[in-house]
């Protein structure tokens, strides 16, 4: 299963971006790899759009689900309509990391 989390740095135990749309970097996960990558946001810089940039990304990464403390509307019904999950950041999550960790215990609220 591949995960999408925004992050502000680029790196699982650094800290996590609430922001979908406007976070500096996505981290894509593998499950049942657990291979990573961190990509830069390509949304964060557009003067509008940027929760549909940063959604499509998700997209284009064939997401099964996408980490974030809150998506835009906009975001949000590209990945719906895209069929992929979106869950918010509880407390305890404060890193990539702690978020995957609660998303793989079935700790995470649906969006």
């Amino acid at each position: 299963m591949i995960v999408i989390i925004s992050a502000q740095q680029a790196q699982l135990d650094g800290p996590i971006d609430v922001r979908f749309g406007r976070c500096s970097w996505l981290l894509r996960i593998d499950t049942d790899t657990h291979q990573w990558e961190a990509f830069q946001n390509p949304g964060i810089n557009q003067s509008g759009g940027a929760g549909v940039a940063a959604a499509q990304f998700a997209i284009d990464q064939h997401a099964n689900a996408v980490i974030s403390g809150d998506f835009g509307p906009n975001a949000a019904n590209a990945l719906r309509a895209a069929g992929v999950e979106m869950y918010r950041l509880v407390d305890g999550a404060s890193t990539p990391q702690q978020a995957l960790d609660l998303y793989t215990q079935g700790k995470l609220i649906a969006f």
